[in-house]
């Protein structure tokens, strides 16, 4: 796991989150640019979906579990499409918030590869 590519997904996952949360808070109801910026997530999971195979492949393992590593990346990859599956049928307010907390999980969940690959927590 390539660490200033970890960084960028989390980084941009923490701000999409916490703006589409505030946003749906605030009452806002439009979810069109709110389905690109999960577009943004999903396509920064499928690029360190890439780099990590490629280092597997290329014979650097995950510290703790390369087969935990990938199971996390898999279901982070099916979370904002799931957010964005569910906030497509809702069509209020609230699919604002749920795309935010489903980006806010994705980030979670980066912090949690990170330990996997690495061995030791980013934040300590």
């Amino acid at each position: 796991m390539i660490e200033w590519l970890f960084l960028l997904v989390l980084v941009v996952c923490c701000a999409i989150g916490f703006g589409l949360i505030l946003q749906g808070f605030l009452g806002y109801k439009s979810i069109g640019y709110s389905v690109l910026a999960m577009g943004l997530i999903e396509l920064g999971l499928l690029v360190q979906t890439a780099t990590a195979t490629g280092m597997v492949i290329a014979g650097q393992l995950a510290s703790i579990s390369t087969l935990e590593f990938f199971g996390y990346l898999i279901v982070a990859l099916l979370v904002p499409l799931g957010g964005t599956l569910f906030a497509l049928a809702e069509k209020s307010r609230w699919s604002l918030v749920i795309l935010g907390f489903s980006a806010l999980t994705v980030a979670v969940m980066q912090l949690r590869m990170w330990q996997i690959w690495t061995g030791s927590p980013y934040f300590s």
